[in-house]
């Protein structure tokens, strides 16, 4: 394709994108495709010979359009926003295009100063202290990871350069909320630690983690001969947005010399509004935290915000320095491969820089304030009608709730919530996300994407009281 031909269809596919979602909002929420329809749809073979954009084209509106979920709908309620701001899009379309790689400083010097400033921006943003130092990662899930990896070396002296994990003499033991993401355990296991040496922390009435269980779990395994090595706290768990106390979990690590990671995915968006920073109490005591700008605060995925205390020992763990890498100003520069996984980085502080400056802070603060508003509208209305409860505490824009009609409990109750949760997503006019709390089915709603306003709101609560309400 050639520069000119590009530019021609790259304007329709702007054309593309900007009709999209002008009309996102006409269209079913959920797909309505049967699995498998999409390949079959697609030929086995791959094309031989050359096909024309406008074909491309076509198949996309066809093929691919019908079945996708529509994340940026106004009535999209399911698990969390994703949201795509334009202003973050067109950072994302500038990154790829100039296709740039960040293996090192002197590979893109602007790919990682604009790192460094994008993340500080957020640091102050937020209310962080300049104690803390970011990258940017690909997902909360690497940032889990990354930290259990630095936790397990500074417990072991750094063992990666001995014996590793199988000549540690005591198993190394991580504690987590029984309610943290399962990327938690993921990581867990990956790093090596084993299932057998992974603690879920009982929780009180509000699905935070008990200091006091926490406290238990570390003495019993010290009694038992076995190692603590790392704490994970959630700020906004996932499925009810609990917070776990990190000012007392950074006590505890404290006391015992524990890697405290702080998964605040969610919530991390909320701290650019000074009235929700008591939700992470405490975090400056933590070691390391992640939160996601691609979710509530507009970035367009994916894009995750990984700050450290301690960078030394990032790097230390992560480093890589063959001879083809090494200039003459490593000395004097951030080389960001010692800072995560990956060798190569893209571009991706631009979709923030462009979004931060279209947006600017006042603008993101607005809509944030707003969703959290209609959080507490929708909250109150399900209080107030009959037969239907608020599950657990809203301090944020997820209301975990369920309708109990009179006579109906346990497994029957189940299939009732999980029927008319089905049948408001199949209806197009909703999405929702059912789970299960306290062993029984329950549905969320998870408010935050960008077009929704009060009156998809209100409309949701509609349909939901017809679908749970209605006689089947």
């Amino acid at each position: 394709m050639t520069p000119e031909e590009f530019r021609r269809y790259g304007h329709r596919i702007i054309d593309y994108i900007a009709d999209y979602r002008a009309g996102v909002a006409a269209r079913p929420v959920m797909a309505r495709t049967a699995p498998g329809e999409v390949r079959a749809a697609l030929p086995a073979d791959p094309p031989v010979e050359a096909e024309s954009v406008d074909a491309i084209l076509a198949d996309l509106d066809r093929i691919i359009l019908p079945g996708l979920s529509h994340w940026q709908h106004p009535n999209f309620f399911g698990y969390f926003p994703s949201n795509g701001e334009l202003a973050s899009v067109l950072g994302d379309y500038v990154s790829t295009g100039l296709g740039v790689l960040g293996l090192n400083w002197q590979a893109s010097p602007a790919l990682t100063e604009l790192e460094e400033v994008v993340t500080d921006w957020m640091r102050r943003a937020t209310g962080l202290s300049d104690a803390w130092s970011g990258v940017i990662q690909d997902t909360a899930s690497t940032c889990t990871l990354v930290s259990l990896l630095c936790a397990r070396e500074r417990a072991t002296g750094y063992s990666l350069a001995r014996g590793g994990l199988q000549a540690e003499a005591a198993p190394l033991v991580v504690y987590t909320s029984a309610h943290s993401h399962s990327s938690v355990d993921k990581a867990a296991l990956l790093a090596g630690f084993g299932r057998e040496n992974v603690r879920h922390v009982a929780n009180d009435e509000n699905y935070a983690l008990r200091p006091e269980a926490l406290e238990a779990a570390i003495a019993a395994d010290l009694a038992a001969g076995r190692k603590p090595c790392a704490i994970v706290g959630t700020t906004g768990t996932t499925a009810t947005t609990a917070l776990d106390p990190i000012a007392a979990m950074a006590r505890i690590a404290r006391e015992h010399g524990l890697w405290l990671h702080v998964d605040a995915a969610m919530a991390g968006s909320a701290m650019i509004l000074p009235e929700c920073r008591w939700m992470w109490d405490g975090i400056e005591g933590a070691d390391s935290l992640v939160l996601n700008p691609h979710k509530w605060l507009g970035v367009a995925f994916d894009c995750s915000l990984y700050y450290v205390r301690d960078p030394e020992t990032l790097i230390r763990v992560m480093s890589t320095s063959p001879s083809y890498l090494r200039t003459a100003a490593d000395e004097k520069v951030k080389n960001l491969r010692d800072w995560g996984l990956p060798l190569g980085r893209r571009m991706r502080a631009l979709k923030v820089w462009f979004l931060l400056r279209e947006r600017g802070i006042a603008g993101l603060q607005q809509r944030l304030r707003r969703d959290l508003a209609n959080a507490q509208w929708f909250a109150d209305a399900v209080r107030r009608a009959p037969g239907w409860r608020v599950l657990a505490p809203v301090p944020l824009q997820t209301i975990c709730l369920r309708y109990e009609p009179a006579g109906v409990a346990g497994e029957e109750l189940d299939r009732h919530t999980q029927n008319w949760a089905d049948r408001v997503n199949r209806s197009g006019a909703a999405y929702l996300t059912p789970a299960i709390l306290d062993g029984r089915w329950m549905v969320r709603v998870s408010i935050g994407s960008l077009l929704t306003g009060r009156e998809h709101v209100e409309a949701l609560w509609t349909i939901m009281r017809q679908e749970a309400e209605r006689v089947v």
